[in-house]
């Protein structure tokens, strides 16, 4: 009798799992935010979304886009959470994004949120070079200041980037530069002067962050990327430390969007509610340099962006010019 019920015990709580599994429902989330941030957000998430099935694909900033575009006529994602806002402009006219107005967005900073709401911003990363003291000290390297440093022949195989055609670290840091040198007035200076950096490039990485990485680990003396992956290098014990650019550091936004077509439209935007609320602010202000909602502190470990040269970004022209810009530095730097 005691084993007849035990058995009816487990099938009844088996029952009661799958019943629980089959009635969450089910959201796909694609974003290009680093993984050990994602792991962290999404513990949260899953705590206080707990009937939310959510299933996160992480790609960098350029294989999003192109994921994307291949599925355009049978979306596989409902949303886009924390993608540059570079991205999401390019994306709109093309009638992907679709208008969504989240559960308090009104308490975001206006200027990081969409006028239709195509997309809100929650926060923000800064362009930074990534220096290896150890190996500056020991190849008798001067300490970078800005880009121009990085041009001394002295720097030749041993500075990194990321590649602006599938990074979005990459594209602001190139963006910024050609912006600097007057490319939104069509002068070629800032080619001219990636030509000139270029051959000091020992390796264009798909990524934001490992070049910072690699740089920590020896293998070059300089990485650009960007601040807050520094932080984490520093705090790790990694002999590094972050030089903004003194010609102004460049920076993007990261943003959340509902993709039209979303098979989970329901469970899509209560998603898009949490990602704007206290907490999940809170969280991104663990890794970022600055949220887009006002009042939460910034990391300690970062300098105040008061005192850091912010280089004043265009991201409605470089949304505009992004693809033409991609394709011509492929065509010039692809190694």
């Amino acid at each position: 009798m005691k084993r007849m019920m035990y058995v009816l015990m487990a099938v009844a709580m088996v029952t009661f799992m799958a019943a629980n599994a089959w009635a969450a429902d089910k959201l796909t989330v694609y974003t290009s935010l680093e993984t050990d941030e994602t792991v962290k957000y999404m513990e949260l998430a899953r705590k206080e979304l707990p009937d939310l099935d959510i299933n996160i694909i992480r790609l960098s900033t350029g294989e999003l886009g192109a994921r994307m575009l291949a599925e355009k006529d049978n979306p596989q994602a409902d949303v886009v959470w924390g993608w540059a806002v570079t991205e999401m402009e390019q994306f709109i006219p093309r009638g992907m994004l679709e208008a969504y107005k989240p559960k308090g967005v009104e308490r975001l900073e206006k200027r990081f949120v969409h006028p239709q709401f195509m997309y809100a911003g929650i926060d923000m990363y800064i362009a930074a070079f990534c220096v290896n003291t150890k190996v500056t000290k020991e190849k008798n390297l001067p300490m970078p200041k800005g880009w121009n440093d990085l041009l001394d022949p002295r720097f030749k195989g041993l500075v990194t980037m990321p590649n602006p055609v599938a990074s979005g670290t990459g594209f602001l840091q190139v963006a910024s530069i050609l912006q600097m040198y007057g490319a939104k007035e069509g002068k070629e200076d800032g080619w001219e002067f990636l030509k000139k950096l270029d051959k000091n490039i020992g390796q264009y990485i798909k990524s934001g962050s490992r070049p910072a990485k690699m740089t920590a680990a020896g293998e070059f003396a300089v990485g650009a990327s960007f601040e807050f992956v520094v932080a984490e290098l520093i705090k790790q014990g990694f002999p590094v430390q972050f030089v903004f650019p003194i010609e102004g550091a460049g920076y993007e936004v990261e943003a959340n969007a509902l993709l039209k077509g979303a098979k989970n439209p329901k469970a899509a935007k209560r998603f898009l509610d949490w990602a704007i609320t206290d907490n999940a602010m809170k969280e991104y202000a663990k890794f970022k340099h600055g949220v887009t909602l006002p009042g939460i502190p910034s990391r300690p470990d970062l300098p105040k962006l008061s005192e850091i040269k912010l280089y004043p970004m265009d991201f409605a022209w470089q949304a505009k010019n992004a693809e033409a810009i991609k394709k011509k530095w492929e065509s010039l730097f692809s190694k």
